[in-house]
């Protein structure tokens, strides 16, 4: 389908208009169809990015499009803290089916941040403890709790005083971990994979450790699964790979598929109290529609499978690029369809030049690029980014 290029000046009106919040790349985008965004005059880009990560079907999927768009016509507005709902009951019950172990209640909300802002709130109100341990260089949002969970600086410096009672110990030092995790811990804040650290695994044994010692000490286990669950490696979540359990699970991205969809997905021993916890969008028909049909549509579709097998795929071929220019790359880190590319120089002109030649991807801290394709993307897509980068590089 062609594009029709337009006149307006796009960049300028929304940049006049801005927060400054954002810098944006000068681009705009009109149109998306699976992994191929247009933009207003008719260029066509690979994405590699999906909103970080968010479109785990692609753009404008058909089943995706059509639930939404019958959802819309029917309900989009119905308070859980007043009624009750046939689509987010149907939503909330084949979200527990895919929950690891007793993980079976769930509090929907908009976005990772206030995912994890629920969780926090529920570790507190659970343990009745103000301490929370999380790690170097994590991400866990940009709200007030979730911020001071943060690791980087930048991110805080400007709002300082933050909520106290955070502690942040070095990824993946299980040694540290025991230092840290107290009988005064409310919760132990991790993500299986740091994702805006640059895709990092926990290496083996770390998280069965740390439930350990959260069993130990009575505390929660939270893992941050906002860009690593919902299929992106291979499993519905991240941490399946090492077979541990947590108390709470986070989630949003990829879970509504584009739509703004949060939830906080808890042991059943857990709950809040009425009036305690709240949210005007929360749950709202549309939205868990649209969660609904992406869970049905990763299990129809075998998407799991496919973002196992064809992210292998591109792993290997990144990792021959690393083997041919030692000199410009350092190594590649990741699962299944969430993956980096470390580099031994700024990642910003390696993003430029793929852009270039119609691929987007993203950063990964200063000198990675990060690697988050829809979880139906192809052999011969990733072939297309792998030639793009070596030219690029």
């Amino acid at each position: 389908m062609n594009v029709q290029t337009c006149s307006t000046d796009w960049v300028e009106i929304e940049t006049r208009h801005a927060s400054v919040a954002y810098r944006p790349r000068p681009v705009t985008f009109v149109r998306g169809e699976g992994t191929r965004l247009w933009d207003d005059e008719g260029h066509e880009y690979l994405d590699f990015g999906t909103g970080i990560g968010v479109a785990a079907l692609g753009h404008a999927h058909p089943a995706l499009a059509q639930a939404l768009a019958e959802q819309a016509r029917t309900l989009m507005t119905c308070m859980p803290g007043y009624y009750h709902n046939d689509v987010r009951a149907s939503f909330l019950d084949k979200l527990a089916s895919i929950a690891p172990g007793n993980l079976k209640r769930v509090f929907l909300s908009n976005s990772g941040s206030e995912a994890v802002e629920t969780a926090l709130k529920l570790a507190k109100k659970h343990t009745g403890r103000g301490r929370i341990v999380a790690a170097m260089r994590a991400f866990h949002g940009r709200t007030l709790g979730s911020l001071s969970a943060t690791w980087k600086a930048a991110y805080k410096k400007p709002f300082l005083p933050l909520v106290p009672g955070y502690a942040h110990v070095p990824f993946g030092d299980v040694e540290a971990l025991g230092e840290s995790v107290t009988d005064e811990t409310a919760a132990l804040l991790l993500e299986p994979i740091q994702g805006e650290g640059g895709i990092y695994p926990a290496p083996e044994g770390y998280l069965q450790a740390a439930r350990d010692l959260c069993d130990a000490h009575g505390a929660l286990l939270i893992f941050d699964e906002v860009q690593s669950g919902m299929g992106r490696t291979g499993t519905w979540f991240a941490c399946e790979h090492d077979a541990v359990v947590p108390d709470v699970v986070c989630l949003a991205k990829a879970l509504g598929g584009g739509v703004p969809l949060g939830a906080t997905v808890f042991d059943t021993a857990l709950g809040f109290e009425k009036g305690q916890h709240g949210s005007t969008f929360g749950g709202n028909p549309l939205a868990c529609r649209a969660g609904l049909t992406v869970i049905e549509t990763i299990l129809s579709e075998g998407l799991l499978e496919n973002a196992a097998r064809v992210g292998a795929h591109f792993a290997s071929g990144l990792q021959h690029l690393v083997e041919t220019k030692p000199e410009q790359l350092r190594e590649v880190r990741g699962r299944g369809v969430m993956l980096a590319l470390q580099l031994r120089s700024k990642a910003g002109p390696v993003l430029s030049a793929l852009q270039e030649r119609g691929v987007l991807a993203l950063s990964g801290g200063t000198t990675a690029l990060r690697f988050l394709p829809p979880l139906n993307v192809t052999p011969a897509e990733v072939e297309r980014v792998l030639e793009a980068l070596e030219q690029a590089l």
